[in-house]
């Protein structure tokens, strides 16, 4: 599949990865000591809503769109949902200055929103024009630096940071066939690197095949605490269809888990397109 973010932005898979992102960066800050996040792959960092591409698919309109209308609805988002998702609906409203819904941030823009004064961002970016629109946005910003730099070899070189202490997100667009193959190795070659680090790599829910075949090569790769959260708005197997993403999660805080089985079945009813539609959390591998 070819996944060009501008297409794509605030869709279903979007609201289901930031989400879960903000839930990420907010237990990196419970503690003082400083982190940084590494993008790998991320974007220009702002979507325009009203621009060619986002107008052409019209897909965050069942993404980002159904959930603040479900959040502006006489009958509120139950209270523990509303507080898993504040963080990430703080970013999206930033991103608006609190008004209506024009724009959508990608993750380094949601990360920057959340970042603490002594926290730091890196944000690679290969395609010149997404770049140049990537390093505009933070210019200036001492806590960002947008890179220029192929996603797969920026995994590979920039672990671990001088903070000893992050994320690293590593959210490729799946416009190759081996993409499963790049991800899987990329991570691979960065836990060597940096074991202790935390891992979030995304991957779209199309290729059912593809997706058990890259499950099961980490489940046996011998990485340990690789969580692995799912949600998918159609029956998986539907054919020529983005019916869903996951993210595998590797060192995941102790309380991410728990905040999944109640984040991800909160979602599911806005964002369900079809029957068939579902979610999952479950162990690749726990902790030997």
């Amino acid at each position: 599949m070819n996944y060009r973010h501008a297409y794509h932005a605030g869709n279903f898979a979007d609201v289901m990865k930031h989400a879960v992102l903000a839930r990420i960066v907010e237990h990196l800050k419970a503690k003082e000591k400083p982190f940084r996040v590494i993008d790998t792959h991320a974007g220009v960092g702002l979507y325009d809503l009203s621009a060619g591409e986002a107008l052409k698919t019209g897909e965050w309109r069942d993404g980002i769109g159904r959930l603040l209308d479900a959040r502006g609805r006489a009958k509120p988002l139950p209270a523990p949902l509303a507080a898993l998702l504040s963080p990430y609906l703080e970013a999206v409203a930033a991103a608006n200055g609190g008004g209506r819904l024009a724009a959508y941030p990608g993750s380094p823009s949601i990360v920057r929103h959340l970042l603490r004064r002594t926290d730091r961002l890196t944000a690679v970016e290969l395609h010149p024009q997404d770049h140049a629109a990537l390093a505009a946005l933070f210019a200036g910003d001492i806590q960002t630096k947008a890179i220029a730099l192929d996603g797969w070899l920026a995994l590979g070189s920039f672990v671990p940071p001088k903070e000893r202490r992050g994320l690293v997100l590593v959210d490729p667009p799946f416009e190759e066939r081996d993409e499963f193959e790049r991800l899987a190795d990329g991570f691979l070659g960065a836990y060597r690197k940096w074991p202790t680090g935390l891992y979030a790599l995304w991957y779209p829910i199309k290729n059912t095949a593809a997706v058990a075949a890259f499950r099961r090569r980490l489940r046996d790769s011998g990485v340990q605490k690789l969580l692995a959260a799912e949600l998918w708005v159609r029956d998986r197997t539907t054919p020529d269809r983005f019916n869903g993403s996951g993210l595998v999660l590797c060192n995941p805080p102790y309380q991410l888990e728990a905040e999944l089985r109640a984040l991800l079945p909160g979602l599911l009813p806005l964002l369900a397109d079809a029957p068939g539609a579902g979610w999952a959390v479950d162990w690749l591998r726990g902790e030997s």
